[in-house]
């Protein structure tokens, strides 16, 4: 059963969840004192909980040093106000994976059988809760669906964040052990690498966050970091994954400057089912389950910004600061040529077909910079197909990446480099393998240190600061940013002004974009702002000046967690408000 027929049964099932507890058994409705009887059942109910997975959307690390968005995010500029209700403090879903484990032993069947269905149900409460603490810390613990009678646990105080990090490894050791492998398993439901990857994930984040952080107790930083590797490790050990050269799919094998398009084209596939990058997708085809990815890639009114164009090596493996390959930034051309390739995939240029039409391939001239598109000149079109029918209202029908082997190897690579274990060979089998596809040079132990780096904050080896570029580049938009840049404590990086910049408005670029009506500076123009000799395109002009206090983070600052909802401190007076939040 493919996921899109697992949705079909979310409504039903989160019904039935959410349902109180009656004594009275309808014979034409599904009740329950009558659902739990087979294993089957167990199957139907955990499908209701695959809405928890990731699903296509082409606006992931929005609020970062990645990306500009129209209006200025009051989260960055530490202008966001306490909610009176939700913020995030929702747990209908957690009570849904409770509700099961309260239940499911009353059917009967064969162990191995159950458990694959307790293995699911485990590995969504295990999503929850590490979306709870990465926002609040401490937050309470519940292994069960509370009722009203259950007063003392309804009105708890919060439980220690590693207390519940325990228990969510706990849930997804046991994922791992009774889960199918991926070969065993149905197309599209979860299996034992999916698990891995997700424990290594939330491993690699809590490993880092507790080292720059400077934070103990149990588990240790060195000790996540190690079962991150480990279990990253197991993943690779299977044999079954491999970087992939993404296949033309509409969009054109070749941009017009000889750069194959094997990165970019991954992530329009309309079949991802035997793609071996894969290690979990979400499936979508056309009139039956559709999203609007290809529609909204490269516009919603956010652009990337000057700061991450800046962070591509050049084709030797050099920065910008350091090769004689870079041509600067006088204009697009300029700035993009004898780059990563990822570049000429990532961000709409007049070498990438924007549009295929009956064999014939259209290019942008100039790249869009207007108010309600890309505002920085900079659009992402990772997620956009050539194809003109995908672009069209709810058709795109191209396939997901929920977990991508990608992200398994920058996961082995980075936790072996802050373990002090990474060597040639590690660098080979992980970072070295993303290279190879867009024919880049390979990394090194000892790459030459970048003469103008982007400031963490405090020191970091040239390697360890290789491996963050290099997760940068491959993952964006892809929803990893924020929380690598709170796990590393690197919020230093915002208060760069060209996190917030687009385009260098140089004469070049004034006459290129005269041609297409598009003026920069004065009353009617494009907002631009002075800053070291040079004019940038400047969306916040009117309302932000550079150096802006909102954008600094302090040791103590308050958007390490987010807040608690004021009603839900009035319902329970046990509860406390995260630091810095009135």
């Amino acid at each position: 059963m493919k996921i899109k027929h697992i949705f079909y049964w979310a409504i039903l099932m989160g019904t039935l969840g959410s349902c109180d507890v009656t004594n009275l058994s309808p014979k034409d409705s599904f009740t329950d004192e009558t659902y739990w009887n087979t294993v089957n059942d167990l199957k139907l109910y955990a499908n209701g909980l695959y809405g928890n997975i990731s699903s296509p959307k082409a606006d992931g690390d929005k609020e970062t040093d990645n990306f500009v968005t129209t209006d200025y995010s009051k989260y960055l500029f530490d202008e966001y106000s306490v909610p009176s209700t939700d913020g995030g403090w929702k747990w209908d879903g957690l009570r849904s994976c409770n509700y099961f484990m309260q239940r499911y032993m009353r059917v009967k069947g064969a162990e191995a059988e159950i458990n694959i269905y307790v293995a699911e149900v485990r590995f969504f409460r295990g999503m929850i809760y590490f979306s709870k603490i990465k926002a609040f810390g401490d937050v309470p613990y519940y292994d069960k669906d509370l009722q009203t009678e259950d007063v003392e646990e309804l009105y708890k105080p919060r439980d220690k964040r590693d207390y519940v990090l325990g228990k969510i490894i706990e849930d997804f050791e046991y994922a791992i052990q009774w889960l199918p492998t991926k070969e065993k398993s149905e197309s599209g439901r979860l299996h034992k690498d999916a698990a891995r990857t997700q424990l290594a994930r939330i491993c690699l984040y809590y490993g880092t966050y507790k080292k720059y952080h400077n934070e103990s107790g149990a588990p240790t930083s060195d000790e996540l970091l190690k079962k991150a590797a480990a279990l990253a490790k197991e993943v690779m050990d299977t044999g079954s994954y491999e970087i992939v050269k993404g296949q033309d799919n509409g969009s054109g094998q070749l941009s017009n400057n000889g750069y194959p398009l094997y990165y970019s084209n991954q992530f329009t596939q309309e079949d991802l089912s035997t793609n071996k990058e894969g290690i979990l997708c979400r499936y979508y085809k056309t009139g039956i389950l559709t999203h609007e990815t290809g529609r909204n890639a490269g516009g919603n009114g956010m652009g990337l910004s000057k700061d991450f164009v800046e962070s591509f090596l050049c084709k030797d493996g050099a920065p910008i600061s350091l090769s004689p390959l870079y041509k600067g930034d006088e204009d697009q051309e300029s700035e993009f040529a004898d780059r990563d390739p990822r570049i000429y995939q990532i961000i709409d240029n007049k070498h990438k077909p924007y549009i295929v039409r009956n064999g014939e391939k259209t290019y942008n001239p100039v790249a869009d910079c207007t108010a309600n598109a890309a505002i920085t000149g900079y659009p992402c079109v990772k997620f956009r197909s050539a194809d003109t029918r995908q672009a069209e209202a709810r058709n795109t029908s191209y396939d997901w990446f929920v977990y991508r082997y990608a992200e398994v190897l920058l996961i082995y690579a980075e936790a072996q480099a802050e373990l002090g274990l990474c060597t040639q060979a590690v660098l080979d089998m992980t970072i070295n393998q993303l290279r190879d596809r867009v024919e880049m040079p390979h990394l090194t132990t000892t790459p030459v240190a970048d003469t103008n780096p982007v400031d963490y904050g405090y020191s970091l080896s040239s390697l360890l600061y290789e491996i963050r570029r290099e997760r940068r580049i491959e993952l964006i938009a892809e929803d990893f940013r924020m929380d690598d840049l709170k796990r590393w404590n690197a919020m230093k990086l915002l208060e760069n002004p060209k996190t917030m910049f687009g385009l260098c408005i140089t004469p070049t670029v004034i006459k290129e974009y005269k041609e297409h009506n598009v003026t920069f500076g004065g009353t009617d123009g494009r907002p631009v702002v002075e800053y070291n000799g040079k004019t940038y395109l400047y969306q916040y002009a009117a309302s932000k000046k550079i150096g802006d206090q909102g954008r600094k983070w302090s040791k103590e600052d308050r958007r390490w967690l987010y807040p608690l909802p004021t009603t839900e401190l009035t319902l329970n007076p046990n509860l406390t408000q995260n630091p810095g939040w009135k």
